[in-house]
């Protein structure tokens, strides 16, 4: 995700225009769409709690302002709790929170994006956990559609040659065909990124509580030998 960002922006610097819709932010957002990731099964603790309660504050603040609101739904979990409650859901995929696949995120991607280009959604984002380290995850809500032109500019059309000097890139064809051909796969490789740090932070979050589910079923068995013992 890192590279290929780095990429962008290099063809931006390059010169690179692009009049596609990914990069075209709408004038006015009546209608913003959550991408949510959670797992597909419990027993892990606070973690889907986290990215639930995120997503859910946005949607009041959505609905006090007047706008309107999708959930993608990535995660069983994500799907039971929105749909149990009424919240409004585009779309839901599942099945694969704690193994994702660059597919998966394939697929989620090609609906965000139809669904924007439609003009289904005026803008979307992602909210999941970020895994920052074994004892530490986020929650974290991150713009994915339209592009943030922030984001992909500050590139210096450069890379280094095999001893470190810079070199110019020579792109071949154009770099605005070349980045027309790269938005797709840059949101492909955003939603990927996010699914990989949200299984990790599922995994750690899910180790913590059968860490602890043992420890208090151990308490009480220690006492009891205890007891035993004094009798």
């Amino acid at each position: 995700s890192d590279r290929i960002t780095e990429v962008v922006k290099d063809l931006a610097a390059a010169g690179a225009a692009s009049q596609s819709p990914l990069l075209a932010g709408r004038e006015t957002e009546r209608t913003k769409a959550y991408v949510v990731i959670t797992a597909d099964r419990g027993l892990c603790g606070g973690y889907n709690a986290g990215t639930q309660r995120a997503t859910e504050g946005e949607i009041k603040d959505d609905v006090l302002h007047g706008r309107g609101y999708s959930v993608v739904a990535v995660g069983r979990k994500a799907e039971n709790y929105f749909r149990f409650r009424g919240y409004n859901i585009a779309a839901s995929f599942g099945g694969f929170s704690d193994n994702p696949t660059y597919a998966d995120a394939k697929r989620i991607a090609a609906f965000v994006m139809e669904a924007y280009t439609s003009g289904q959604f005026d803008r979307v984002e992602l909210v999941y956990t970020r895994f920052v380290s074994v004892g530490t995850q986020e929650v974290v809500r991150r713009p994915l559609v339209p592009l943030d032109r922030d984001a992909i500019s500050g590139g210096d059309g450069k890379g280094l040659d095999a001893s470190g000097v810079p070199a110019d890139f020579e792109f071949e064809p154009d770099p605005s065909t070349i980045l027309e051909t790269l938005l797709p796969r840059y949101i492909e490789a955003r939603i990927y990124a996010a699914l990989l740090n949200a299984a990790a932070s599922e995994h750690a979050f899910r180790q913590r509580a059968m860490k602890s589910a043992t420890d208090n079923a151990e308490e009480p068995v220690s006492y009891t030998h205890l007891r035993a013992h004094e009798t």
